[in-house]
């Protein structure tokens, strides 16, 4: 018998005799948060943390509103620590509008837009500063 099979179920079980999840899907520590304001005129959404179908909602809901009602939005992508196809489509569809320029995108984000072609697309700047000159 092997150590996997005789010590993992004791040590995967609460004193109750319970097992306990092997996988947690979540991570408290990484909860998104999106910050929107205005700078010289341009409405810059900030945005940190990870982002997939769950979590993507705020970040819409602000690209949306800054996109109503600014010529042009800035998307500081620095703090984002995990993108999918759901954070490249939002991307994608405020591009659309002409208003979006992407700021300092983190490593994930830079390598999500590399993969897909979207660097060559989207105007992707250093700086928020950059991009608000641009």
């Amino acid at each position: 018998m092997s150590w996997y099979e005789t010590a993992a179920p004791a040590l995967l079980a609460e004193p109750s005799g319970k097992p306990v999840p092997e996988q947690v899907t979540g991570d408290e520590s990484q909860q998104s948060m999106v910050i929107r304001y205005e700078c010289c005129g341009v409405q810059v959404v900030e945005a940190s943390g990870d982002y997939d179908m769950d979590s993507i909602g705020p970040l819409a809901d602000a690209l949306k509103t800054a996109t109503e009602t600014h010529p042009k939005v800035i998307l500081d992508a620095s703090g984002v620590t995990f993108a999918d196809s759901t954070f490249l489509n939002l991307m994608i569809t405020t591009h659309q509008t002409g208003k979006l320029r992407v700021a300092a995108p983190s490593e994930q984000v830079r390598r999500l837009c590399a993969i897909t072609g979207m660097d060559a697309v989207l105007q992707i700047r250093e700086t928020v500063d950059d991009a608000i000159a641009s």
